[in-house]
C-alpha cells in the first residue's frame, strides 16, 4: 500500500482530509525522530521536511516520488540530488503573504512613528517625547522581489498613500506596482526608494547581493528591511551604511548566522528593529500549508501535473 509520511502534527479533521483525496494511501503522521527507522524512505510522499531525514530520503532504497516542504524557502534542501532522483519538491509560497506583509507594515510603522523606542523607554519607565517622528505617505516604497508577497505589500502601500517599485527577475507588471524594473536595473531602483524591502530567495544570483556598493546607491536616510534571506545581505556593509548615517535605520527578520549571536552588533543600534525570523508565523501557517497540498494531491492522484508551486531546481525557486 503507498503511503504519505507527514513529519509535521495534524489534526484529525486535517488526516482525514488527506484520506479523503487518498484513500488508498496509508498517512503515518508524527516527527521524524519518533518514527520508526526507514519510515520516510519507504513514503510515496512527504509532507514536510527536515534535515535529520535527508540521509534516508536520498538513499538507494528510498521510493519517495513527491516532498512538499512546510517553507517557501528550499535554499537549505539538497536539490542537486533531488533532482538527480527526480523526486518532485513543492513548498509553502503563498503562505506567508498576509504575514509578512503585516510584519513588513509592522517595522515600517514603528519605525516612523518610533515605537521602537518608546518600547525601550516604557521599560525604563521614562516619559520622552524626543525624535523625529514620518510618515509612509507621500513616500516610495521598492519592493525587491515581486511575488505574492511583494504585490500583497505593494498594495498595502498603496493604500497608506506610497507610491510603489518593483523588482523582479521578469519585468512583468503588478496591478499594485507603479513603476517596475528588472533585476538588471536594480540599482536604478534602489536609488528611488524611502524604504527598501526585500524580500528575494536565496540563489546563487542573490547571496550578497546587498553590498557596499547596493547599500551606496541607495537614498540618504532611506530605511531598508530585510524578509527575504539572512545571506543575500553583507552584514558588515549594511551596519556601515547605518553608522556612517547613510541609512537611517533596518528592520531586519533574517541574518546571515542564526540565532543572532548575543554580542552582535546589531542588538545594540538604536536604529534597527530585530525580530528573530517570525514573519512568516501565523496561526493560520499549517491550514495554508495544507490548501496548498491537497490541491496538488488531487492533480498527484489522477496523474496530472502539480497545479501549485513546484519547484525549478534550475531556479532553485
Amino acid at each position: 500500500m503507498p503511503n504519505i509520511v507527514a513529519l509535521h502534527e495534524l489534526t484529525t479533521e486535517q488526516k482525514q482530509k488527506i484520506r479523503d483525496i487518498a484513500p488508498d494511501y496509508d498517512l503515518i503522521a508524527g516527527k521524524y525522530k519518533e518514527l520508526p527507522s526507514g519510515t520516510v524512505a519507504q513514503a510515496d510522499i512527504v509532507l514536510g521536511w527536515t534535515s535529520s531525514a535527508t540521509e534516508e530520503a536520498l538513499s538507494d532504497h528510498s521510493r519517495i516520488r513527491w516532498i512538499q516542504v512546510w517553507s517557501a524557502g528550499v535554499d537549505r534542501m539538497p536539490l542537486k540530488e533531488l533532482e538527480q532522483k527526480n523526486i518532485l519538491l513543492t513548498n509553502a509560497s503563498g503562505v506567508h503573504a498576509i504575514p509578512i506583509t503585516e510584519q513588513i507594515f509592522a517595522m515600517l510603522l514603528a519605525y516612523t512613528r518610533n515605537l521602537h523606542h518608546a518600547v525601550r523607554q516604557q521599560s525604563q519607565s521614562k516619559w520622552d517625547k524626543s525624535g523625529t517622528f514620518r510618515e509612509l505617505s507621500g513616500k516610495t516604497a521598492v519592493i525587491v522581489g515581486v511575488g505574492q508577497i511583494g504585490s500583497t505589500t505593494a498594495k498595502v502601500a498603496k493604500a497608506f498613500g506610497m507610491r510603489t517599485v518593483g523588482v523582479r527577475r521578469s519585468g512583468k507588471p503588478d496591478p499594485n506596482v507603479d513603476v517596475m524594473y528588472t533585476v538588471d536595473q536594480l540599482d536604478q531602483a534602489l536609488a528611488e526608494g524611502d524604504f527598501i524591502i526585500n524580500i528575494l530567495p536565496l540563489t546563487d544570483e542573490t547571496k550578497g547581493l546587498y553590498d557596499a556598493g547596493r547599500f551606496e546607491a541607495m537614498k540618504d536616510d532611506a530605511f531598508f528591511v530585510n524578509m527575504g534571506r539572512g545571506p543575500s545581505v553583507d552584514t558588515e556593509a549594511l551596519i556601515e551604511a547605518l553608522k556612517s548615517g547613510h541609512l537611517a535605520g533596518a528592520g531586519l527578520d533574517v541574518f546571515e548566522q542564526e540565532p543572532l549571536p548575543s554580542e552582535h552588533p546589531l542588538w545594540g543600534m538604536d536604529n534597527v528593529i530585530i525580530t528573530p525570523h517570525t514573519a512568516g508565523d501565523t496561526v493560520h501557517y499549517t491550514e495554508r500549508v495544507l490548501d496548498i497540498f491537497l490541491e496538488n494531491l488531487k492533480a498527484y492522484r489522477q496523474g496530472e501535473a502539480l497545479p501549485r508551486n513546484v519547484i525549478d531546481y534550475e531556479k532553485a525557486y
